[in-house]
């Protein structure tokens, strides 16, 4: 087993303003004596704390298996068309709720080879249509002549999605690659040969659960 290392401190750094101002913003109430107000800071600053957290991971060091992508719960396991390929192939869409962790990870070691944002709606993220009409960003990461999927997805209420990696870098499995703020999806598009590990409906963790393992492995 492998711990990952990366960017946190506990903490995504996307969060770190947000926590500050609420913070502020308590301190501030609480001096002028607005204690309602200090209340209702203090609780968005844990909150923020909350949804913003970034704990290390262990990644499964057997290979041949995808892990998943993101933090939260499976809402669809269908086949649909890779939007770099063109191809159909099997898709995993896991939906995070506001509670969940926000960061997404890489689901299998490869190499970025393109890197595509896509502006658009902000449907519920659950709903199949929000791979289609949502605001996204799309990375094709590959791997021994394969290549997958990962669609950050932007909800309902996130407004902004964020990619830390860059086309041409070299990431391992489980390593940080982006955060979608406030409630999102992202889905997993999976070459041939790879058999699902999950069910729609089961609750996973970006970095450590198998969603997929290499077919006669």
């Amino acid at each position: 087993m492998k711990v990952l290392k990366g960017r946190s401190f506990g903490i995504a750094r996307e969060g770190v303003i947000y926590i500050l101002f609420f913070a502020l913003c308590s301190i501030v109430f609480a001096l002028i004596e607005y204690k309602f107000l200090a209340i209702i800071s203090l609780l968005f600053t844990f909150f923020t704390m909350n949804f913003f957290r970034d704990p290390e991971r262990i990644a499964p060091k057997t290979d041949h298996v995808v892990v998943s992508p993101a933090d939260g719960k499976v809402v669809d396991i269908s086949k649909a068309i890779d939007p770099f390929t063109g191809q159909k192939k099997s898709r995993i869409s896991v939906f995070m709720n506001v509670f969940n962790v926000h960061v997404n990870r890489a689901p299998i070691s490869g190499k970025i080879v393109e890197i595509k944002y896509i502006e658009g709606k902000y449907f519920n993220a659950s709903l199949d249509k929000a791979s289609e009409f949502n605001e996204r960003n799309l990375i094709r990461l590959s791997t021994q002549n394969m290549d997958f999927t990962v669609v950050q997805i932007a909800g309902l209420i996130a407004r902004r999605i964020v990619c830390w990696v860059k086309e041409g870098e070299e990431v391992h499995v489980g390593q940080r690659i982006g955060i979608i703020k406030f409630g999102s999806r992202v889905d997993l598009y999976l070459p041939e040969g790879y058999e699902i590990k999950v069910l729609k409906g089961q609750k996973v963790v970006a970095g450590q659960s198998i969603v997929a393992e290499k077919s006669g492995t």
